[in-house]
């Protein structure tokens, strides 16, 4: 394997490089090797969303081989999400699904020479983010004001609020370590991977391949299902009722 166009050289190992830029309200605004990754993995996912669906309108009792593969991937997906937040599954089933296959693809990027779009802060904060607001909304949608006050009392009565500042500051660091968790683990074994191509740049043709399906698939499998699993658990205990 070779190193790709779009992943770190051996000069300036992982850093985000840009492409071009123009000017938005007088403001230089560039194009970056993450935004052209992001819309390659993007697009990747629509035209198999796309390919699937005109296959699946045409299933047959007998399936083929991608017809298996469609239902057993969205069989699993499904599975894991009712497994995790039960009678919820449904609301929140097709977001699930989606962060879960747009996590695992950009993690598996790095196969075909791509830098990872969740090697970039930007993208696992704006994943993380999503995930803190649909906690919130859900909260405040299905607990009443008292409930959220004790909660954010506790352990201690309402009427002595001094873990408040604590259970505060515990929210915000939700998003926060969602995604320093997966940023940091998808950066190292990209910065990783940049370095054993940038070091030993023709030598590395065949061994390093043994290195990728660590980082890549192992690692970026695992870090994708932890991201979602903790989605999921947030999600359904702000509803208050499990």
């Amino acid at each position: 394997m070779t190193e790709g166009i779009l992943l770190a050289s051996s000069d300036t190992v992982d850093m985000i490089k840009g492409l071009f830029k123009y000017e938005v309200f007088g403001q230089e605004v560039w194009i970056t090797t993450s935004h052209v990754c992001i819309l390659i993995v993007w697009l990747s996912l629509v035209i198999f969303s796309i390919i699937a669906n005109r296959k699946l309108k045409h299933a047959t009792e007998v399936p083929d081989t991608f017809q298996s593969i469609l239902e057993l991937i969205v069989g699993l997906l499904d599975s894991v999400v009712e497994g995790s937040m039960g009678k919820h599954a449904p609301v929140f089933a097709n977001w699930i699904c989606t962060i879960f296959c747009f996590i695992l693809v950009s993690n598996l990027s790095g196969l075909v020479g791509l830098r990872p779009p969740t090697a970039d802060y930007g993208t696992t904060l704006a994943l993380a983010l999503i995930t803190f607001v649909c906690i919130h909304v859900v909260k405040v949608r299905h607990q009443s004001a008292k409930d959220i006050w004790i909660d954010k009392c506790s352990p201690l009565p309402p009427w002595l609020p001094i873990w408040l500042p604590i259970n505060v500051i515990s929210d915000i660091a939700v998003p926060i370590s969602m995604s320093l968790r997966l940023f940091a683990n998808v950066l190292s074994g990209t910065i990783i991977m940049g370095l054993v191509y940038g070091l030993l740049g023709k030598f590395a043709l065949v061994w390093p391949a043994a290195l990728h399906v660590y980082f890549d698939i192992f690692s970026g499998a695992i870090q994708t299902y932890v991201f979602c699993m903790l989605t999921m658990t947030y999600i359904t205990q702000s509803y208050g009722d499990s």
